[in-house]
């Protein structure tokens, strides 16, 4: 189903919203956001695996990507408030169980979820592929390779003023140890873009809710091979922060649901 909603400023975000086929009463439900520059297109491998965990799923754009309205900029908080918008669709369905909603992100977008898990403890589990720990080491690192080292600083803190916030205030770092919902972090040791320390710093600010799935030859887009290598440790997560929507019920279907038009 094709869905438009309204982001906190008015732009309207587009997205698909996938059910679990011959659902019969209300499920879990997964919201899926991509990173920076990609799209709800490129997360649509995630949703037969949620879907088989009897998962509805909602794949948003955030602003400035996919079909989802242009906006003055792109953030990690301007990515969590659309996931913000995004649960506030979910928890106005009557089809979705509201006790058991999930938030799945890639690179930014998996900060950002964690961002939103921290400052809401109503989020039953987050799954995080490939997020960064910390926004400004990464992009001191992407500068740095373009710019001396005095002007890198200056460009770092002109984002911060645009953004209107410090990166210490939403870094994944710091926002994993205010999530009270388990979460699980992926991450490929090929990746060159975040590198694979990351996940471990993550896992290391909270190690008792934090599972650590690494999986070897994926860079950071390789979003098909994550689920290839990982949909068995993903349904296990799942089950055990209790939103697999198939507990207690036998299996609907084994044919794949439909996935949105590319």
């Amino acid at each position: 189903m094709d869905v438009r909603l309204t982001a906190v400023n008015g732009r309207i975000l587009r997205g698909w919203f996938i059910v679990v086929p011959g659902a019969d009463a209300a499920r879990p439900a997964a919201l899926v956001i991509h990173g920076w520059g990609g799209s709800a297109a490129d997360m649509a491998p995630l949703a037969d695996p949620l879907l088989a965990a009897g998962m509805h799923v909602l794949l948003l754009d955030a602003r400035c990507h996919g079909r989802s309205d242009d906006d003055g900029f792109v953030s990690m908080p301007r990515f969590a408030e659309d996931v913000e918008s995004g649960l506030t669709w979910l928890r106005q369905r009557d089809d979705v169980d509201r006790s058991r909603l999930v938030l799945v992100g890639h690179s930014v977008g998996a900060g950002a979820s964690l961002l939103v898990a921290s400052r809401d403890d109503t989020v039953a589990a987050v799954v995080s592929i490939a997020s960064m720990a910390h926004p400004e080491v990464f992009m001191a690192r992407a500068l740095g390779e373009r710019l001396p080292g005095p002007l890198t600083k200056l460009a770092l803190r002109y984002i911060e003023l645009t953004i209107g916030q410090r990166f210490e205030t939403f870094a994944p770092v710091h926002t994993i140890g205010r999530v009270q919902a388990p979460v699980l972090l992926m991450h490929g040791d090929r990746d060159a873009t975040v590198p694979v320390a990351d996940a471990y710093e993550l896992h290391a600010q909270a190690p008792g809710r934090t599972r650590l799935v690494i999986v070897k030859g994926a860079d950071h887009t390789d979003i098909g091979a994550f689920i290839e290598e990982v949909t068995p440790a993903l349904h296990g997560f799942l089950r055990a922060a209790g939103v697999d929507g198939n507990a207690g019920r036998p299996v609907i279907s084994t044919q794949p649901a439909p996935h949105p038009p590319l």
